[in-house]
């Protein structure tokens, strides 16, 4: 019988993803719930499971190709039907293209003269992120079935077939799939990332080529001078750059900004430092993220939402502090969840996990969509101030710039002293700006004099 496999729907209705790698050929035979292939979502790289047992006929997609949710992915061979077609998938279909009778609800040849024939209830079924599952009563957990299968996934080499030799560096799925399609065997390249990983500039320096070219057949030309390159806008790129688009011709931006003396502070900070003994000591990022925190008590706006179809501002009863992270793959918001319940050294902690794991492509979808508030540190990038865009869903957005030593009023006196600025951009829908500059306020206060924090 032969069946179709279509892109299911991963979650946060996302409408396409882009196939990574392929960890099937046609002609394999495949077990159910073995992985097919690791996909792109414009959130992260997940893999994806087989609805059937059986063999492969089809693969209707190449890697690098954006597939969209409904779209064939998988013809398969299959002896059996299931019950019931899991999400994404076609009733199989016999060879000479009628349904087989007994799937689609066809009575067989005599059963009327028998009377009611009694049913047997079918077990209920219901869509999970990737793939179907039964549905589950009472407490009992659903298990995963135990793969019985290796999947290989791609170590770099020639196109015949003839493994390298040597040891695999580590890399994620983006950019094993950059280093096949630039012919890059991974075992020759030395990682620059954590614990050797090997990042997507690590690929690009072994191709010897700067950005990532087009290198897709179908990419539009267009007019262009000599030494052009294409950069295909898809994944990551392509959902940033949708969703900055919503932000920005949705909610009417707006911001305040203010320049403040934190001596004080870092003074604090270098005292902490120096009694952690071994201990991991506070960052100033997360002195920023507690002020921030604090500052919410007293503008609870800002950490909202604005809800145009239901006509009503949700305002959060929890802090889930998004934290901006340049990745290997582009800019996300990692969340930190239950900020508000956080000590500074806690939430240092959790910001350094949670930046690692969105670093690595670890994290998983809820964690880079679910943050209320959120906070980027340009400053790491030697920029003294900048104006964010709101993360879309969110009312306000904080912008840490770079710390500098510069002349400044202090006590009557000019002295050199160590500043900052704070930018703070907002919806004008929600929060107008008087609340703004209050909330502000209440940020730049705490980080000026650290006293303050102790008064309430």
């Amino acid at each position: 019988m032969r069946s179709t496999f279509r892109l299911p729907d991963l979650g946060e209705g996302l409408t396409e993803s882009e196939i990574v790698t392929w960890l099937v050929a046609e002609g394999d035979e495949v077990e159910l719930n073995q992985i097919l292939a690791e996909v792109e979502t414009a959130k992260a790289v997940v893999e994806l499971p087989s609805p059937y047992a059986g063999r492969i006929a089809t693969l209707h997609a190449e890697p690098g190709q954006t597939v969209a949710v409904g779209a064939p992915l998988v013809e398969f061979d299959v002896n059996g039907a299931d019950d019931e077609a899991p999400p994404g998938a076609d009733a199989p279909v016999a060879e000479d293209g009628e349904a087989d009778a007994e799937d689609a609800g066809a009575v067989p040849a005599g059963a009327a003269d028998s009377g009611p024939a009694e049913q047997t209830p079918a077990i209920e079924r219901q869509s999970v992120l990737v793939g179907y599952g039964p549905k589950v009563t009472g407490d009992a957990r659903p298990t995963r079935r135990r793969r019985t299968f290796e999947t290989t996934p791609y170590r770099g080499g020639d196109d015949d077939g003839e493994e390298p030799a040597g040891p695999t560096p580590p890399a994620m799925p983006p950019v094993r799939a950059l280093a096949r399609r630039l012919g890059v065997d991974l075992r020759a390249v030395t990682g620059s990332g954590p614990d050797g990983l090997v990042l997507r500039a690590d690929v690009q320096r072994a191709a010897g080529q700067g950005p990532e070219p087009g290198g897709r057949a179908d990419a539009p030309t267009g007019p262009a001078t000599s030494g052009s390159t294409f950069i295909p806008v898809s994944g990551l790129r392509k959902h940033t750059a949708q969703a900055m688009t919503d932000s920005a011709f949705t909610a009417p931006h707006a911001s305040v900004q203010s320049t403040i003396d934190v001596t004080a502070t870092l003074d604090l900070l270098r005292r902490v430092r120096e009694q952690a003994r071994g201990e991991r000591a506070p960052s100033f990022l997360s002195l920023v993220c507690r002020a921030v925190l604090r500052a919410v008590r007293a503008t609870p706006s800002a950490n909202s939402h604005f809800d145009a179809d239901a006509g009503r501002i949700e305002v959060f009863g929890h802090v889930n502090l998004g934290i901006a992270v340049s990745t290997d793959r582009g800019l996300v918001v990692t969340g930190v969840e239950g900020a508000q319940d956080l000590d500074a050294r806690a939430l240092t902690e959790q910001i350094a996990t949670q930046a690692s794991r969105a670093r690595d492509g670890s994290a998983e979808l809820a964690e880079l969509t679910s943050s209320t508030l959120t906070v980027t540190n340009v400053g790491v990038f030697d920029v003294d101030s900048g104006v964010p865009i709101l993360n879309p869903g969110e009312s306000a957005i904080v912008a840490v710039g770079a710390i500098r030593t510069r002349p400044w009023e202090h006590q009557g006196q000019v002295a050199l002293r160590q500043v900052v600025t704070i930018t703070v951009s907002f919806d004008h829908r929600v929060l107008d700006g008087a609340e703004a500059s209050a909330f502000l306020s209440d940020i730049t206060a705490v980080l000026s004099d650290p006293a303050i924090a102790l008064m309430g």
